[in-house]
């Protein structure tokens, strides 16, 4: 008779063994841990963690390396925490790198980072197992502060010496004047502009009105300028000037009656005696008239 080596219980066990082996495979997968990747451990100590958990990620420059695997704790230490990363194993860590604990984003939630220097071929490495310098870098809420709060600050002192000038200027007497007087000046500006807008309706038109009269005037009268013989009205005018300059040089000359009266000085100084003597006969005449007049009814006697 043979016998049966796969039993109910060895089937039993089979199925419970692979069941372990996927339900830890799986949760290694679902940390991102692969179990058939090789790697090294590295420790590092802090005071505070911030909230880092086992499994979160382990980068180089942004790119994920490896994870957290444990964290240990003894508060009887000023640095209680180590925590234990793995990291691949082709990942080579230089003397001087240093593990950094930082946000990984804004929502909160710390993770590591391996920072170091391009490794030079003379360089020392860490062996796996070592303990690597630690540090905590600056969260991204803490960067913005540091780099916002004294821009605010600043931004903050320019706005209350703002307020404290505008509240100054409102305060001030001679605005309250200054918009009393804008005030007033607009009520003038709408009188004026009703007086303006009344102006154009109606005096308006009577001015084009008789501007087209004057117009229509000016019309008439340039076409009657437009007959005038202009040519014979010069011609008459140069006759004329021609004359009038014979005339002036006739005179000019002593030629005829008014030029020997304008340039004979002999003349003009014999009619100056006449008349100063004919003045005197005058005077004479008015003081003495008996001398030159006799007048009687019964006749005159001979003296």
């Amino acid at each position: 008779m043979k016998k049966n080596y796969f039993t109910r219980e060895v089937k039993v066990g089979i199925m419970a063994i692979v069941a372990i082996f996927v339900l830890y495979f799986g949760l290694n997968f679902l940390k991102g841990i692969s179990i058939f990747t090789p790697v090294s451990y590295y420790y590092g100590s802090y005071e505070n963690l911030g909230g880092l958990v086992p499994s979160t990620p382990v980068y180089v420059k942004g790119y994920k390396v490896g994870q957290v695997e444990k964290i240990s704790y003894d508060f009887s230490k000023q640095k209680s925490f180590v925590i234990k990363i793995s990291v691949s194993k082709d990942i080579k860590l230089p003397k001087g790198a240093k593990m950094e604990l930082y946000d990984e984003g804004i929502m909160g939630g710390k993770a590591v980072q391996l920072v170091y220097a391009p490794i030079t071929p003379t360089q020392a490495m860490y062996e796996p197992g070592d303990t690597i310098e630690s540090k905590v870098g600056l969260g991204l809420m803490a960067q913005l502060s540091g780099d916002l709060v004294p821009k605010i600050e600043s931004i903050s002192l320019q706005a209350d010496s703002l307020i404290r000038s505008v509240r100054v200027l409102v305060e001030n007497k001679d605005l309250t004047k200054s918009l009393s007087s804008i005030e007033h000046t607009t009520a003038n500006l709408a009188v004026s502009s009703s007086q303006l807008k009344k102006m154009m309706n109606n005096e308006v038109p009577r001015i084009l009105s008789d501007v087209n009269v004057v117009t229509s005037d000016f019309k008439l009268i340039s076409g009657n300028l437009k007959k005038i013989d202009y040519a014979a009205t010069f011609a008459s005018v140069n006759h004329t000037i021609s004359n009038l300059s014979l005339i002036t040089d006739k005179i000019n000359n002593s030629e005829g009656t008014l030029g020997m009266l304008l340039n004979n000085k002999d003349l003009y100084i014999n009619l100056s005696n006449t008349a100063a003597s004919s003045d005197k006969l005058l005077i004479d005449l008015q003081k003495n008239p008996k001398r030159y007049v006799h007048f009687s009814l019964f006749g005159s006697k001979t003296k």
